[in-house]
């Protein structure tokens, strides 16, 4: 594969292909400097795809889309191995609907319900014939390992905040050339993933929370359910955008939180999110 996808790839080989059934496997590696949970979620997603533009013979793709539910279980680490695997449902010129997992160590870490990626064509994000060899790859000897090395914390800037209840915040969306991803996120058409922008707004969702649950002074918090993720925009490199993030309910067990982004008054995503002890999904 060469250079490409060396960024921002999460699948290092697929191992098995079934009619709507894809399995394979992603080593995050020893060296990568952060490794978010939400890109356990890209590393299914991915899968996903590939299972999607083999089918319909790399003339169309998913992009962003739709996630009804991600449960996280446990966080991975560098060096870790993610077995993941994907059901896909149904895929069609319009959309892939499709389900999956991770695994870390046989234990489940992370699973994604109801997602649905609608195909746009191809060659608006890359080279249909390059895609096909990297699939091919995949599917065969597998990528180079190591590519991965990490990404960078998001810039974000705390405006209004009134602890507890709610956080607006920017985000600057680095430009091309500050930013290794967007390479890979897409070639022909570089667009800030929605996975790096869900990552933002759960990092502003676990400060808020650790504001609002009650008797949280000795207690680490983390993610542990996000829902009702919508992507309706792609986000090119260098914007930015308003982040805010609301707590609906906290008690002892932890928090949930509304979460939206923003760019020039237009709506870019908006999700549910579930905030705990870490270990308690």
């Amino acid at each position: 594969m060469g250079e490409r996808f060396s960024a921002f790839s999460f699948v290092d080989r697929i191992t098995h292909r079934a009619p709507g059934r894809i399995e394979g496997r992603y080593t995050i590696p020893a060296h990568a400097t952060r490794f978010p949970a939400a890109l356990m979620a890209e590393a299914v997603g991915q899968l996903a795809a590939w299972s999607a533009m083999s089918s319909l013979d790399f003339r169309l793709r998913p992009v962003a889309g739709i996630a009804g539910q991600t449960r996280y279980y446990q966080l991975a680490r560098p060096g870790q191995t993610l077995m993941i695997e994907a059901d896909v449902e149904q895929c069609d010129g319009e959309a892939v609907a499709y389900s999956g997992r991770a695994a870390i160590d046989g234990r489940c870490a992370l699973e994604l319900v109801d997602c649905i990626g609608p195909m746009l064509p191809m060659e608006e994000f890359d080279a249909p014939d390059a895609v096909r060899a990297d699939f091919d790859t995949l599917c065969g000897v597998g990528a180079t390992p190591g590519r991965f090395g990490g990404v960078a914390a998001p810039q974000i800037e705390i405006g209004e905040h009134l602890a507890g209840r709610r956080l607006r915040a920017t985000l600057q969306i680095p430009r091309r050339d500050e930013a290794p991803f967007f390479g890979d996120h897409f070639p022909r058409r570089p667009v800030y993933p929605g996975t790096l922008l869900l990552d933002a707004l759960t990092g502003l969702a676990v400060q808020l929370a650790s504001e609002a649950v009650p008797g949280n002074a000795a207690r680490v918090l983390t993610t542990t359910l996000v829902t009702d993720v919508k992507i309706r925009a792609f986000t090119p490199p260098g914007a930015r955008l308003e982040l805010g993030a609301e707590v609906l309910g906290a008690d002892v067990g932890g928090a949930r939180l509304k979460l939206v982004a923003h760019s020039d008054g237009k709506s870019i995503a908006s999700a549910r999110v579930e905030v705990g002890s870490a270990g308690s999904a």
